[in-house]
């Protein structure tokens, strides 16, 4: 099964606060051409490229990272989120610094981006993965499982000792929900008690009451929420980001049951070896390197043939 690959139509940009570096950063969506996939370009360092995928992946403490050469580009997930819930497969997406603005900490606001931008269909398609067994990644009583469907479902739980959460549970339908509407509006959210340790460990200095559901022990200090379960909403938004890192489209259900960018990674890479994928990736790494030192090799001789 394909789909029609998918670019925007025009430039756009935000700018914001990032999360945990608390830096001001602005993020500039550009049109890519077929084959780009998803991209981010440091402005600021001359233009090195980070692709958004499993491989660049570096970071996953409190939100996904991805990186290049010791350069990283923080919490990506809440605008992967909304490209991949778009249908938008190529994309450059051009930032001045190691962090995507928290602007509200949901992804309605790169919703909003892409929709001023605008989608266009390509003239290529992708391929959709599928695939033929289930495949679970589990932590102590955390655990993703996906299992063979011809759409993709989410089916999430939580389970906090906290008045203001509890056990939460929410059904996403990719095709049929709007992610708009259901998913893209709900926050992200940290716990009070946590603060000081976050920030000694450089973490969170972004974070404040107008990006961010705070808690303390007794409920939400900035209410109201914008749903009643917009605790596992947000869990639903983050797995849907962190599955834009296996580069295209997947067909599965997925039941997920109090986990974390840590092991949807770890389920993201548990897809690509079923699928053969990271053999596939090492095998075009190894072909781009073979094309690159030949093409080094042949500077010096034509230095010579020009002297």
């Amino acid at each position: 099964m394909y789909v029609q690959r998918k670019t925007i139509n025009a430039n756009v940009s935000i700018t914001g606060i990032g999360m945990h570096s608390g830096i001001y950063t602005r993020v500039e969506l550009v049109p890519a051409p077929a084959g780009n996939g998803i991209q981010f370009v440091r402005a600021d360092l001359d233009g090195l490229r980070i692709p958004a995928l499993q491989a660049s992946t570096t970071a996953l403490d409190y939100a996904t990272t991805v990186g290049r050469d010791d350069v990283s580009v923080g919490t990506v997930e809440h605008l992967l989120a909304a490209l991949n819930a778009c249908g938008v497969t190529d994309v450059d997406i051009v930032i001045d610094g190691p962090e995507v603005p928290i602007v509200d900490g949901s992804a309605l606001p790169f919703m909003h981006l892409i929709d001023a931008a605008g989608v266009r269909e390509l003239n290529a398609e992708v391929p959709v993965l599928r695939i033929s067994k289930p495949i679970e990644v589990t932590d102590g009583e955390k655990s993703v499982r996906i299992v063979p469907a011809n759409r993709l479902v989410i089916k999430y739980k939580i389970d906090f000792e906290h008045p203001s959460i509890g056990r939460q549970s929410f059904h996403f339908d990719y095709e049929h929900d709007s992610f708009l509407k259901k998913v893209a509006p709900a926050r992200t959210y940290g716990f009070l008690k946590d603060v000081d340790k976050l920030r000694a460990a450089g973490l969170a200095r972004g974070g404040s009451v107008e990006n961010c559901i705070v808690l303390d022990e007794r409920g939400v200090m900035n209410g109201p929420l914008r749903f009643r379960d917009e605790f596992v909403r947000h869990k639903v938004l983050d797995l849907i980001g962190d599955l834009a890192l296996l580069g295209g489209p997947i067909a599965g259900h997925v039941i997920a049951r109090n986990a974390g960018h840590a092991l949807n990674f770890e389920l993201v890479v548990a897809i690509q070896r079923a699928l053969g994928l990271d053999r596939r990736a090492a095998l075009h790494a190894a072909a781009v390197s073979a094309v690159k030192e030949a093409a080094e090799a042949l500077v010096p001789a034509r230095r010579l043939a020009t002297t």
